[in-house]
């Protein structure tokens, strides 16, 4: 790009969160900085996200509600759409219990297995759905994980 060509400036996209205060993995600032970047690069026509952190009980009773599954789960999608105020991307909910949980698992920072939900919920809320692409969004998924999140 030579200096007088004119960059493209990405537009802001406004995150919300909720219950984040409840844990200290959460109040990361480049969690927040790191999900907005995201969102407007695979989102780039959407103006905002929901993020709800909570902890298993409540991750149960949601998953039992609109999954019909009684158990906990790690994270939950549910896709937006047009408001007032722009395009609505969803909410995303993450049982952050279950992300200690399975960061241990997998021997790596809870952090990142914040970004690997949030990653996950976003594409989910984009419309992807493993359950029923052939494997689609788990090799997207894979792609993003390289650039979007690295090993720790």
């Amino acid at each position: 790009m030579s200096a007088d060509t004119p960059r493209r400036r990405r537009r802001a996209v406004e995150v919300l969160h909720k219950g984040a205060g409840r844990f200290r993995e959460t109040r990361l600032a480049r969690l927040h900085a790191w999900l907005a970047e995201l969102v407007a690069e695979l989102a780039p026509g959407y103006a905002s996200l929901g993020v709800r952190w909570t902890g298993d009980r409540a991750m149960r009773e949601l998953n039992r509600r609109f999954r019909g599954v009684d158990a906990t789960t790690d994270v939950l999608s549910f896709p937006g759409g047009a408001s007032p105020e722009g395009r609505y991307l969803g909410d995303v909910v993450i049982s952050v219990a279950q992300a200690r949980r399975q960061a241990a698992e997998h021997g790596h920072a809870v952090e990142r297995e914040l970004r690997i939900l949030l990653l996950h919920g976003v594409l989910h809320c984009l419309g992807y759905d493993h359950e029923r692409d052939r494997g689609e969004m788990e090799r997207l998924e894979r792609r993003l994980r390289r650039k979007w999140i690295p090993k720790s």
